[in-house]
């Protein structure tokens, strides 16, 4: 395992290299770069709406990259209709998930990004606030809910896919929620499981779906998880220290100890055995439905806490948001615009927001109608007010799931490393990507 962390960590030295040395070569090649090869800002980067509207109709083409494994399918389909009713292609760039941020900075900082591009409001957004244009007229902002359009400096930059909520969706005939409430029924459980040959709970290999959903339980879970996770990067607190991660610790070794190992199970595997009746339950959320989509389902599945430290909430938040590239060209800027425009207010648009893409809506002029299953239960949580935050995405270090904590989990996978050791290495791993 130390070979893999020194891989991760030369792969994080060699992307840094190529993109310092891509911002130097921009410095002398790039019209639209500030002085030093950063790029323009959105106000120094836009033309006025004259020159919007004249460049307008010369867009013949715009490129499309986001990280949602789900929807790829159906965004070429889209991609297709808009196309077809607009004159406008759209290049729909694909991606594994697991490096898509690595390869949005590389691309953007290669003056080759995308037109429309998706982050994780918070730490992503941020840190790639320079690319980011800004939307702040586009026609239906007022409408969107509130506290979910990604708003930088006073300006709306993200607009959001959806509201999304993971924890434990468990095969209703298998499990009874009300009995697993805390890491020792849920130790029973997995055990119990194993005994009839089925496997309790499942993560599989992704990043997120291994140690990046389920480590935001805890975080989510202490007093103030800002302060918390300023205060680990710092080094002036530790994880061993909190309950809340001391049982979640515990509850990983269990895991470990009782179920098939998530370096054995994709996502594929991961949602078909669940989809099968192999696995009792996984840790996922409401996006997965769609996995189950070529399954012929034969019972009723639900969504619970994972049951550390009395949870009995689970984490719904706003997963990404669209943004528009403000180093694009001001007439792409302005296509990149209007695609999300008819995204999101025409109705094609929203049929493949609500019916192809299973997303929650987030117009407040748009019901809930019709929601699947999993979706549902986020909604039903929501209302009760049984949620949890998302610190993953607001408050840790950009990138740290892929570069420093994979690697942790993987060594945590195939040892036997203590609960005790697990919760230094995660803590040691924030420090080491807070640098």
């Amino acid at each position: 395992m130390k070979t893999k962390r020194g891989v991760s960590h030369l792969i994080a030295v060699l992307l840094v290299m190529s993109m310092l040395l891509t911002a130097c070569a921009n410095t002398s090649d790039s019209d639209g770069g500030k002085d030093g090869g950063e790029p323009a800002s959105t106000s120094e980067s836009s033309e006025t709406d004259a020159t919007k509207d004249a460049d307008a109709e010369s867009v013949d083409k715009i490129v499309v990259f986001q990280s949602k494994v789900e929807i790829i399918d159906q965004l070429e389909a889209l991609a297709k209709e808009y196309e077809q009713e607009t004159g406008v292609e759209v290049e729909v760039w694909g991606t594994t998930g697991d490096d898509y941020l690595q390869q949005l900075r590389i691309r953007l900082s290669n003056n080759q990004g995308p037109t429309v591009f998706s982050l994780a409001p918070g730490s992503e957004s941020i840190e790639l606030t320079p690319y980011l244009a800004d939307l702040s007229d586009i026609s239906f902002a007022d409408d969107i809910a509130e506290g979910m359009a990604d708003v930088i400096d006073g300006k709306l930059v993200g607009v959001p896919y959806t509201v999304e909520g993971f924890g434990v969706v468990y095969n209703k005939s298998m499990i009874e929620p009300t009995v697993v409430k805390d890491i020792d029924a849920f130790e029973a459980m997995l055990i119990e499981k194993q005994a009839e040959g089925l496997n309790g709970f499942s993560l599989s290999q992704e990043s997120y779906f291994m140690i990046g959903h389920i480590l935001n339980t805890p975080f989510a879970l202490v007093e103030d998880p800002q302060a918390f996770t300023e205060q680990l990067i710092a080094g002036e607190v530790t994880m061993n220290d909190y309950n809340e991660f001391v049982e979640f610790a515990k509850l990983m070794v269990d895991v470990r100890e009782n179920t098939v190992s998530p370096l054995d199970v994709n996502y594929d595997i991961q949602t078909g055995d669940f989809a099968t009746g192999k696995t009792a339950s996984i840790h996922q959320g409401n996006w997965v439905y769609g996995m189950f989509a070529d399954y012929d389902l034969d019972f009723e599945m639900g969504m619970m806490p994972l049951p550390i430290a009395g949870n009995d909430k689970i984490a719904v938040s706003v997963p990404s948001s669209w943004y528009v590239n403000s180093q694009a060209a001001p007439e792409e800027i302005q296509a990149g615009q209007a695609f999300l425009e008819w995204l999101y207010t025409s109705e094609n648009g929203q049929r493949y927001l609500s019916e192809e893409f299973g997303f929650i809506p987030i117009l407040k002029s748009v019901d809930n109608a019709d929601l699947d299953p999993l979706s549902a239960e986020v909604a039903r949580y929501t209302a009760e007010g049984k949620t949890i935050s998302w610190p993953m995405s607001t408050y840790w270090p950009a990138g740290i799931v892929d570069v420093y904590l994979v690697p942790v989990a993987e060594e945590f996978f195939t040892t036997d490393m203590s609960a005790e050791e697990l919760l230094t290495k995660l803590t040691e791993a924030f420090v080491e990507a807070g640098k």
